[in-house]
């Protein structure tokens, strides 16, 4: 398992490009809302997608789509892939779970 340091790091970079993305949306269209190690993302409808530590387990977990994705960070290839094997990446599924909530394009900085 990462250390904490590494870890924090890794979820401090994560955290950064997401509110970069949403920064590039029309906050009537996405807002978005850090608190401690919690990222919210809300469409007008209240529809939400929650990005959360499990600093326990050293994964970040996606709240959306009605479901709960825990994500852990491959050192290999440099991703946050699903836990379960289902082939899901963090950057693409919080993009996903924005586009459609709100409609919006979630754009990554690169």
């Amino acid at each position: 398992m990462m250390d904490e340091a590494r870890y924090n790091q890794l979820v401090a970079s994560v955290f950064k490009r997401m509110l970069s993305a949403a920064d590039g949306i029309d906050p009537d269209v996405l807002e978005a809302d850090v608190t401690g190690d919690m990222l919210t993302l809300t469409a007008p409808s209240r529809e939400k997608c929650i990005v959360n530590t499990q600093r326990a387990v050293r994964q970040i977990w996606v709240a959306g789509k009605s479901q709960g994705i825990h994500f852990s960070y491959e050192e290999g290839t440099g991703t946050w892939k699903d836990d379960k094997g289902r082939g899901l990446e963090l950057f693409s599924f919080v993009a996903e779970v924005v586009r459609d909530i709100s409609g919006a394009d979630f754009a990554y900085p690169s």
